[in-house]
């Protein structure tokens, strides 16, 4: 007998500007802003029925992170005879949003076995609430939201509310993006919470060092929602350029000698701005190039890190394929 089974898949993201404000309690009391954009590095995850023990009971996977997340939605979900495994198109550690990708992959496909319909937006806000309620790990919003709903956004937080707001994508910036959007992973993974953790305590203390970079981030990533629209990558990339220099200095963990060096590197060979993504300290480095100078940047970049295939996803959470319960021999029903 073949065992029902479902693949789904959701992206990570680039974070151009704006992450930490969307943090509590820095966003509710300030209000955040963040501009991001989905690419095609999925988070993937796979439910099967558990029948006559033809399928590993959930917990049964090495320890990863993502698999971690899988049992607690599983376990979450109250759905003791389904098993779910996650697989990574992308670095561990890589600032990418991965970890949220994994959840709203896995917390989409649940639904989705049961029947369930549900909102981005819904979908975002339970990945969030598991990540944070069950793993304890310490984050914002935008990574889920990017995961859920895909393609480009400018998002708004404060008063526990979110405004998630499409930014149009048409086909000629889609291939700028793909083009002068670099990315590369310094191979050096790490543990994002940590930092987040610390750059808010330093908040809530009112460190004026903090507040303040927090506060520029924040207008810095509503401007570059207003050059996405425009658009304009020329002001993308320097807004981003500027947004490096005040994240930096929220945490003597943030910058790394490796990264300083593939961004001096970068910005010599044309970048026209360039940063650490996520919570940094490791992980991956976006560069913006200039028009024209995409070769020469790629090439510096690669000197130090791995240059991923970083491409627009317009879709956010979908399920990929779907297979019923059949007798042995028999066709599965097509794929959904």
């Amino acid at each position: 007998m073949a065992m029902a089974a479902l693949i789904a898949r959701a992206p990570t993201r680039l974070d151009f500007g704006g992450g930490w404000t969307d943090v509590p309690p820095y966003s509710e009391e300030r209000g955040g802003c963040v501009c991001n954009v989905a690419i095609e590095l999925h988070a993937i995850a796979t439910v099967r029925a558990v029948v006559d023990g033809n399928a590993a009971a959930p917990g049964d996977d090495s320890g990863s992170p993502d698999n971690t997340l899988a049992v607690a939605a599983t376990r979450r979900a109250s759905m003791p005879h389904v098993h779910v495994s996650v697989d990574a198109e992308y670095p561990l550690g890589a600032g990418l949003g991965g970890s949220s990708a994994a959840g709203v992959a896995v917390l989409g496909a649940l639904a989705a076995w049961r029947g369930e319909e549900i909102t981005p937006s819904c979908l975002a806000e339970d990945s969030r609430r598991l990540e944070v309620e069950d793993l304890g790990i310490a984050g914002g919003r935008q990574d889920h939201y990017a995961a859920a709903m895909g393609g480009a956004l400018g998002l708004w937080f404060g008063g526990g509310d979110v405004t998630a707001r499409r930014i149009a994508l048409p086909d000629e910036l889609v291939e700028s993006l793909n083009t002068r959007c670099i990315v590369a992973y310094t191979g050096q993974s790490r543990i994002s919470s940590n930092t987040i953790t610390a750059v808010m305590e330093a908040y809530r203390a009112r460190d004026p060092r903090v507040l303040g970079a927090l506060d520029r981030l924040r207008d810095l990533a509503s401007q570059m929602v207003t050059a996405m629209e425009g658009p304009d990558l020329d002001a993308l990339g320097l807004l981003v350029g500027e947004h490096w220099i005040h994240q930096r200095t929220l945490h003597p963990a943030i910058p790394t000698p490796l990264i300083d060096t593939m961004i001096a590197d970068a910005t010599a060979a044309g970048a026209l701005g360039s940063k650490a993504l996520g919570a940094s300290g490791g992980g991956c480095v976006l560069a913006i190039a200039a028009e024209g100078r995409e070769d020469d940047v790629r090439r510096a970049m690669a000197r130090h890190a791995q240059v991923l295939p970083a491409r627009v996803a317009r879709e956010g959470f979908h399920v990929v394929r779907r297979t019923e319960t059949v007798r042995t021999g028999a066709a599965a029903a097509p794929g959904a």
